[in-house]
């Protein structure tokens, strides 16, 4: 294999050693899984062929692309038998292939341990010459590896690194080697700033209007606290001992909201014939409905003395078996059941509180605002394109229509000037017959009538001037413009003047 094959195989950011181009890559997978494994050796333990059901069609086709197996028709299905790689597999637990990759690979582990860098000022030397500042070693044997162990430890103890960079090194036990050279300077400088945190305060002394709202309608239940049907609250579902900390949440990420100039709104929306009433953050225009829950955990139901005398007064009635008991967890994000509803949610978790992700939710709503600012200008563009290609379309049409007409009464005068030369022709032809024979009064009546009409017919015997343009109406240019004639207004006036303003829209010359 060329070094430019392996460097397609391996990806264009890795720059390969030249002492391993001859490396052939692994590409079949020899493992087996549990399924695969026992069927192979359910078809080693039989002394004939085995029939193959065809649920373990592909668990088949998969042991005979490892070669592990032969499948062949016979009568109604597959049937296969194991080869000798197969039974070798089942005594070594390993491909014969692999071995044999493994027994090359480590022949030429000395020769390739020779070309590995002397010491780390070589190594170093390799990878700043390398375009993408990253070495890649494919799977070397245990001396290269060590070779290169030790000038990686070498470049590193003693002085060999640029300053301001960091040597990496992944596969120091197993796998391929890759070695990076990192300017952290300029690695930090790429990365995006830090998210700002929102502080939620202890103490809710000066709340947000809106969680002042919420609060005066939490209800006197002393288990659950939910605001959803309640308009002009923030919608709450949880236990009546996270609310208070919900709700100092809350006030946080809407004053940090409003803070950065965005608006917090309560509204309601008739879906289905109900109500439904939501609070949303308004970014630039685009809103987004916020809610507040807290996670539960399935636990075993115990049934209750109630619902075990029903089930006995009704047999067929079903008694739960498990309930959903809040778990000290909240989530805030979208609600359920709106379009954003997978979009952005945190929640609580073991390595992080809500209180610390409220930063990283806002900038989230921040982010996908400005991508939906994005996209509806990308379709404002899109759309005023498609008006400016329509009405370039309709001003193409109306130019192939004057065109034509003009074309047309071209040739309605240059037939009408042949018509009138051949009367007079005739004419004078009729004149010369009569002129040695006395013409009767009639033939020299119907002869001045002639030559009238020449004259009249006779686009010469006037000034000519541009014939005036045809209508321009949509059905006038009906045949000559494809598409909808009623997408946008009709740029013609009755005159068949061009009317729109649009700098856009092109005028037909």
């Amino acid at each position: 294999m060329t070094g430019s094959a392996l460097r397609l195989l391996i990806g264009p950011t890795v720059e390969v050693c030249p002492q391993l181009v001859e490396v052939e890559p692994k590409l079949v997978k020899y493992t087996l899984t549990e399924q695969q494994a026992d069927m192979l050796r359910q078809i080693a333990a039989a002394s004939s062929a085995v029939p193959i059901a065809p649920k373990s069609s592909n668990t088949a086709w998969a042991l005979e692309q490892r070669g592990l197996i032969k499948r062949s028709w016979r009568g109604s299905g597959h049937v296969a038998v194991v080869t000798s790689d197969g039974r070798y597999f089942l005594k070594h637990g390993k491909h014969p292939k692999e071995v044999q990759a493994e027994k090359e690979r480590l022949a030429g582990d000395a020769e390739q341990a020779e070309r590995a860098p002397a010491d780390g000022a070589e190594l170093i030397a390799r990878l700043q010459s390398a375009t993408t500042g990253k070495l890649t070693v494919p799977d070397p044997g245990p001396r290269t590896r060590g070779r290169w162990r030790a000038a990686y430890y070498d470049a590193l103890h003693h002085g060999h690194v640029p300053g301001e960079h960091k040597l990496r090194w992944t596969g120091r036990q197993r796998g391929d080697c890759v070695f990076t050279l990192v300017d952290e300077e300029a690695e930090k400088a790429a990365q995006p700033p830090p998210v700002p945190t929102i502080d939620v305060p202890d103490v809710l002394d000066r709340p947000h209007q809106l969680v002042r709202a919420t609060r005066k309608v939490l209800g006197r239940s002393k288990t659950v606290v939910d605001t959803r049907g309640a308009p002009e609250v923030f919608p709450l579902h949880v236990s009546r001992e996270q609310a208070d900390r919900a709700l100092r949440i809350m006030h946080a990420l809407l004053t940090e909201a409003e803070s950065r100039g965005y608006q917090v709104e309560t509204r309601t929306d008739l879906q289905r014939g109900q109500a439904v009433h939501q609070t949303v953050i308004v970014i630039r225009g685009h809103a987004f409905p916020l809610a507040v829950t807290e996670q539960t955990t399935k636990v075993p139901h115990e049934p209750t003395a109630q619902e075990i005398r029903q089930q006995q007064r009704n047999p067929w009635t079903r008694i739960p078996k498990y309930d959903h008991e809040f778990n000290r967890r909240l989530e805030l994000g979208a609600p359920t059941g709106s379009w954003y509803q997978h979009s952005y949610t945190y929640r609580d978790s073991a390595r992080w509180t809500l209180e610390s992700r409220l930063g990283h939710l806002l900038h989230d709503l921040e982010q996908r605002a400005a991508a939906a600012e994005r996209r509806q200008q990308e379709e404002e563009l899109r759309k005023a394109e498609q008006r400016r290609r329509w009405y370039a379309a309709v001003a193409e049409a109306r130019e192939r229509q004057v065109e034509q007409h003009r074309a047309r009464a071209l040739v309605e005068q240059v037939e009408a000037r042949h018509r009138a030369d051949e009367i007079r022709a005739f004419c004078r032809a009729a004149r010369t017959r009569a002129d040695g024979a006395s013409a009767a009064a009639e033939e020299l009546e119907w002869l001045q009538w002639a030559e009238s009409y020449a004259d009249q017919i006779d686009p010469l015997r006037a000034p000519l001037a541009t014939p005036p343009n045809p209508p321009a109406s949509r059905e006038a240019l009906r045949e000559l413009l494809q598409g909808d004639l009623h997408a946008y207004p009709w740029p013609f006036d009755s005159k068949g003047r061009w009317t729109p303003s649009d700098e856009e829209s092109p005028q037909p010359s």
